[in-house]
């Protein structure tokens, strides 16, 4: 089967600094990648050239099968991506509009996306807040008006870049059960970074470690967790420290 998303031979420099070498990495349709890796790895960038945020400073990148122009992929395909980020940049205006919005420059008929932001609203567990400034809602309302946000214009790819990292600890469990179970009923693509071990074990179905620019290890997530080879063994001992369900 052809991958989603396919990296061959990137490379992505800064000035005369090698930030990233990938030779070859996919990401397949439905999977929930996670992507994970000591500070300055790498892995923002990754999620960023995946995205088709930023140009490689060399190789192809491939979306099913068809090679992609470097730093030019057409709003039609950048349509089917949507980005959820640790700050949720909402705008000045009640959550139904934040909510709305993506929708709103697609031109959705309106009495449609009334329809679509009162699901949306539904599932995520906020419609009591439908009529509220988004920029008074707390940290955990925040984030659940980003990833409603991001989840109703039905992206065949949701990239996540730490979007519970800010959240105090009750507050994430609960936003992360909620996530997990629309996501799965979506079937929607997604690929996560994330510094958090429990936050990968949790939501995760693959798991790609980076260091120094490199994929070092990719897999299932449990058996990355539980077989760490040479290269990511160090890195992962330090998590398995906190967290005892990655022994």
């Amino acid at each position: 089967m052809t991958p989603l998303i396919e990296m061959k031979n990137i490379t992505y420099r800064a000035g005369n600094r090698s930030i990233l070498n990938i030779p070859e990495f996919q990401i397949e349709s439905g999977e929930f990648l996670g992507i994970m890796g000591p500070n300055g790895a790498g892995k923002s960038t990754l999620l960023k050239l995946i995205a088709f945020l930023e140009k490689p400073s060399g190789g192809e990148i491939l979306y099913r099968g068809e090679t992609i122009p470097s730093g030019n992929a057409p709003l039609e395909l950048r349509r089917k991506f949507s980005i959820a980020l640790q700050q949720s940049l909402l705008l000045d205006g009640t959550v139904f509009y934040n909510i709305a919005i993506g929708l709103t420059l697609r031109k959705v008929p309106k009495s449609e996306i009334k329809e679509k932001v009162t699901r949306w609203l539904e599932l995520f567990g906020i419609s009591h807040l439908a009529k509220k400034n988004a920029l008074y809602l707390s940290g955990g309302e925040a984030q659940r008006v980003n990833l409603a946000r991001a989840m109703i214009v039905e992206p065949e790819i949701l990239f996540l870049d730490e979007p519970f990292s800010a959240l105090d600890f009750p507050t994430k469990i609960k936003l992360m059960e909620d996530f997990k179970e629309i996501i799965s009923t979506t079937g929607t693509t997604a690929v996560f970074v994330s510094h958090d071990l429990m936050e990968i074990h949790y939501l995760t179905n693959r798991l790609a470690i980076i260091v120094g620019g490199e994929v070092k290890q990719s897999g299932p997530t449990p058996r990355v967790l539980e077989h760490p080879n040479s290269s990511t063994q160090s890195f992962l001992n330090e998590w398995k420290k906190f967290y005892p369900i990655a022994r």
